[in-house]
């Protein structure tokens, strides 16, 4: 009889969080596949995936009675859930001189997102996967968290926060056979990498790394297919880069 396998993915109607979970339901596993605004790229993604049961589940991140409602809708569908791939983020330029209400606006709205939401999503997830025998947790995160963004500095506030959060969760969630792990990736070619870079500066950005290129999603993805396997397990607490010898820490 053939083990189901069940995954929720957040920001998987595009970029990364698409891109897992093909690859995740090339590995087994069914699918929640949750976005927040866009219907039809949700569907787009469903569309793309191996096997049966997968569905869409909306809810905007920073809002916890909608995260609420997004697991009241996963427990309809899964008995157990095995994975959560926290993807969902956003990336929101506001430099320092810009007026200080927009500057705070901006801030919280990525902390809202990136960190709270995300904290939200983790607490649910372990809750189910320590009642029904262990799981794994990965938390997208950034490069960013560790070089900085003068531009953005909420979205890299956000990832190191995450990155911190995922190593108590790891302590935390351990007794409990769930492995809890972050991915930090540099630039990614994404719809989000595209609306970030100026015109012109995707050569500059290709040439922080001795590769000359920036990663493709599906390169993300397989590290975090790897990372929620079971011989995996060990990693628990790491914080994986996969940035092409961009940057080091």
């Amino acid at each position: 009889m053939e083990i189901r396998k069940n995954a929720l993915v957040t920001g998987a109607s595009r970029g990364i969080g698409r891109a897992t979970a093909i690859e995740l339901s090339k590995r087994g596993y069914t699918l929640a596949v949750h976005y927040n605004q866009n219907d039809t790229e949700a569907n787009n993604t469903l569309s793309m995936l191996e096997g049966s049961g997968h569905f869409s589940c909306r809810a905007d991140l920073a809002k916890q009675p909608e995260i609420n409602q997004l697991f009241d809708k996963i427990d309809d569908h899964f008995n157990e859930l095995h994975v959560v791939v926290n993807n969902a983020g956003v990336a929101i330029k506001h430099p320092l001189d810009i007026p200080l209400e927009d500057w705070l606006d901006r801030f919280r709205k990525t902390i809202e997102i990136n960190l709270h939401g995300a904290a939200m999503v983790c607490h649910h997830g372990l809750k189910r996967m320590a009642e029904t025998g262990g799981g794994t947790i990965v938390n997208v995160t950034s490069r960013g968290a560790y070089r900085g963004e003068p531009e953005m500095p909420g979205y890299a506030a956000s990832k190191a926060g995450l990155n911190s959060l995922t190593q108590s969760l790891a302590k935390a969630s351990g007794k409990h056979g769930i492995s809890v792990v972050a991915v930090a990736p540099g630039f990614v070619q994404t719809d989000m990498s595209d609306e970030l870079l100026a015109k012109g500066e995707l050569e500059s950005v290709k040439k922080q790394s001795p590769l000359n290129r920036i990663a493709q999603p599906e390169e993300v993805a397989k590290l975090i297919g790897f990372l929620c396997e079971p011989d995996s397990k060990h990693l628990s607490g790491a914080v994986v880069d996969i940035n092409g010898a961009s940057y080091f820490r």
